[in-house]
């Protein structure tokens, strides 16, 4: 049997709906492969080893902080900026609180900025590796270990950069098998 005009109409802004709606919910995740595979928008280095050079050039380093609007916990850094000089080893941390009666698990995306500083921002140990699980009421605080490789003082747009600021979003993802199970149910009263 064929459809009508009207349900024709209707079975395709559903289907628009539909994909809006599946396009929305995985930008964020899209959008730091994108850029983890392509280098846009300041995406980072990551190395293994500390800098073998360090120069007496001195750059800062601010620190930012956000998660997406459905991410329930509270999050910022530590410290709003330090200054390092070029190839010296930083350690900072940022913290985060689940305000919440559930464990929520979170991943955070991140970039610097200015972007012509994302090559040269190269960072040994980062919190944003691996996905986060914060249990009811629970408050971390979480390191990023960095260095501004040498190399920025000797790249034609680099060699202008003064302060980079390196910004971190957490949102919300599915917790990892297991902690289900940690989960009261529906109803269930948490001491």
């Amino acid at each position: 049997m064929a459809m009508d005009a009207p349900q024709r109409t209707a079975a395709k802004l559903v289907g628009v709906v539909v994909l809006m709606g599946g396009l929305a919910w995985a930008s964020v995740p899209f959008y730091d492969w994108f850029c983890r595979v392509t280098g846009f928008g300041g995406v980072t280095g990551v190395a293994t080893v500390a800098s073998d050079e360090i120069l007496d050039q001195t750059i800062t380093i601010r620190f930012d902080a956000s998660r997406t609007r459905d991410m329930p916990w509270e999050f910022k850094p530590m410290q709003r900026e330090m200054t390092l000089r070029i190839g010296e080893t930083g350690l900072a941390f940022y913290e985060a609180y689940n305000p919440t009666d559930r464990h929520v698990a979170g991943q955070a995306t991140y970039n610097v900025t200015p972007y012509a500083a994302g090559g040269f921002f190269d960072k040994l140990d980062c919190f944003c590796f691996t996905e986060q699980v914060l249990a009811p009421g629970e408050r971390v605080q979480m390191p990023v270990s960095f260095f501004v490789d040498p190399e920025i003082v000797e790249d034609r747009n680099g060699k202008f950069v003064h302060t980079i600021t390196l910004s971190y979003t957490f949102y919300e993802i599915d917790l990892p098998e297991g902690y289900a199970a940690l989960e009261p149910e529906a109803g269930t009263k948490l001491n």
